[in-house]
């Protein structure tokens, strides 16, 4: 006899409307107070039965990333977010930024601050104006305001205000750079942050108060200084190490930022609207044409010693398209780049190392056979001819690849991962060997305070191109990222200085480009679905581009490798003999 499982009317009875709602977290456990309290008083009892592995700075709440700030209404499932999550890390170098702004403009309320651009050893790289660089003394005295302004634990209040009103703040302080950015805003709100007598706009989350802001230092690093923060990893600041030629690099495309007239999105959008995009385009494209022809002239000016050129950079930095251009300079100079692949020297599968999960790690230099590397380049090098492998990467086998044999008017070209580690080819000599290092380095923002990170810019690159080229959903190369970002921080940025010239891949116009394409891409990934957040994320930073057409970019453009109808996409420049 089959037993029914429903209630029985008895079993139902009258309640009164709950006044508590309950948050149940990640690891199970469940908390209960009434309606509307504060996620972060949920957090902080819960850290105080059982403390958290890292400062919680937000949450996830039902799949959507919230401030600590907001209200529960009701019963929620949530996972915090620590300094060590990506939007945890996110918010805390926001907030921290917030705190710099409110202390120098506290101490030297003459002084024009800017956030320029991330350095790797954790910071950012700041800049002022109006007034002569800070002396060591006086970032002292700012670092000493922010520890007393964080001792005190200042809430940091939010509002969300109408647009004409946000205006009118911006225009009554005389700030025309948030203004002409505000000019472009659909909305008709903007979301402002207040901490103690300033009032200003922030794209993205804050913490609720100073008080979870303990861990920074200042730096000066002339011109500017560095705003110094801890790694995700952990919560002890790097050493402050000297990256001169990455510096070098950012001046520059300031250099080019002035040149166009362009110091920042709302500029950007100004000229686009202004019919200037042609020329924008232009200009920028005559740029990298005019960088890849001095490099090549330096390798050619080195031909007599230089037998191998090695490149690396992150993913999306566009190598390929910049190793094919430079190529075509080379021949340019009578001489021929001969290509050779540093996957196919991998170890067979089951020697390749793994990492602590267990899984294969291709990312590490123990992945390459380095040994057979190393003595193919010395005979290559040497004019003997080599049968070079090639790996079959469906069986995780060396099979055997071309024979060839360099000429006297031949060079080696190879691109890979750990193409400036040094340990890469430890027995062939400085001086036979051309190293450059290939990123895409952009420095125009949103406005002073508020970034666009380079890493964004590559990522949005990377969806596009994956969508294209491999059919690849945002949501695939989004949870991709974090594991290929992680090997980059290991991998290449180390070892950037290590390069005898860098190359800038990034374009002032490319986000203006790429916006109408990876838009509807974005859009795909649904609300609670994976890569969600980070898809409504990069929408609400591109809503402040205006879009362009991609139709004027040229077919030689470092962007077409992304875009697609790169006329070197099937352009094979390598020499065989």
């Amino acid at each position: 006899m089959i037993q029914s499982t429903r209630l029985s009317a008895c079993d139902v009875r009258p309640a009164a409307p709950r006044t508590t709602a309950q948050v149940r977290f990640a690891d199970g456990r469940v908390f209960e107070a009434p309606i509307w309290t504060p996620l972060e008083a949920y957090v902080v009892a819960a850290g105080a039965e059982r403390p958290w592995p890292s400062p919680i700075v937000a949450a996830l709440i039902d799949d959507e990333l919230r401030e600590l700030t907001y209200h529960i209404e009701k019963d929620v499932e949530v996972t915090p977010l620590g300094m060590n999550d990506r939007d945890g890390s996110r918010i805390y170098r926001r907030s921290l930024t917030f705190l710099l702004v409110v202390a120098t403009h506290e101490l030297f309320p003459e002084a024009r601050l800017s956030v320029d651009h991330s350095v790797t050893f954790g910071g950012y790289y700041c800049n002022v104006e109006n007034r002569p660089p800070f002396t060591p003394d006086e970032l002292g005295r700012i670092e000493a305001r922010m520890r007393e302004i964080v001792a005190a634990d200042e809430p940091i209040g939010k509002e969300r205000v109408p647009l004409a009103e946000a205006i009118s703040l911006f225009r009554g302080r005389g700030d025309e750079e948030a203004l002409q950015l505000l000019s472009y805003r659909r909305k008709d709100y903007l979301v402002l942050y207040t901490l103690r007598d300033l009032r200003d706009y922030f794209h993205g989350y804050m913490v609720p108060s100073t008080g979870y802001l303990r861990y920074f230092a200042l730096h000066p690093y002339p011109p500017g200084f560095i705003l110094r923060f801890p790694p995700r990893a952990s919560l002890e600041l790097e050493p402050v190490v000297a990256y001169p030629k990455l510096m070098d690099v950012f001046r520059e495309y300031g250099h080019t930022l002035r040149l166009l007239g362009i110091n920042n999105v709302a500029a950007l959008n100004a000229a686009f609207r202004e019919g200037r995009a042609n020329e924008i385009i232009l200009v920028a494209e005559a740029l990298h044409a005019q960088r890849i022809a001095e490099i090549a002239a330096q390798i050619a000016q080195r031909r007599d010693q230089v037998r191998l050129v090695l490149m690396a950079g992150p993913s999306s930095s566009g190598k390929t398209t910049f190793s094919k251009r430079l190529a075509v300079q080379l021949l340019a100079h009578g001489i021929r780049p001969v290509a050779i692949e540093m996957d196919s020297y991998f170890v067979d599968r089951e020697q390749t190392p793994r990492d602590e999960q267990g899984n294969y790690n291709f990312e590490v230099l123990e992945a390459l056979d380095l040994k057979l590397f190393n003595e193919h380049l010395l005979q290559l090098m040497a004019g003997k001819e080599v049968t070079l492998p090639k790996f079959n990467f469906v069986a995780g086998r060396r099979e055997v690849g071309a024979t060839i044999q360099l000429g006297p008017d031949q060079i080696l070209l190879v691109e890979g991962i750990h193409g400036l580690n040094p340990r890469l080819v430890p027995n062939i000599a400085a001086e036979r060997i051309f190293r450059i290092y290939i990123s895409a380095l952009t420095q125009l923002n949103l406005d002073r305070y508020n970034r666009v990170p380079t890493t964004d810019t590559r990522l949005i690159r990377r969806i596009v191109r994956d969508a294209r080229t491999r059919g690849y959903t945002a949501a695939d190369t989004i949870g991709r990222w974090e594991s290929v970002h992680r090997g980059e921080r290991d991998n290449i940025f180390p070892y950037q200085e290590n390069a005898d010239v860098m190359f800038n891949s990034a374009l002032v116009y490319e986000l203006s480009a790429l916006k109408p394409l990876v838009e509807p891409l974005l859009l795909q990934i649904k609300p609670g679905k994976p890569g969600h957040i980070e898809a409504k994320r990069l929408l609400a930073f591109l809503e402040w581009f205006e879009p362009i057409s991609p139709d004027p970019i040229p077919d030689t453009s470092i962007l077409r490798e992304f875009l697609g109808k790169s006329i070197l996409e099937h352009f094979e420049p390598w020499g065989r003999r």
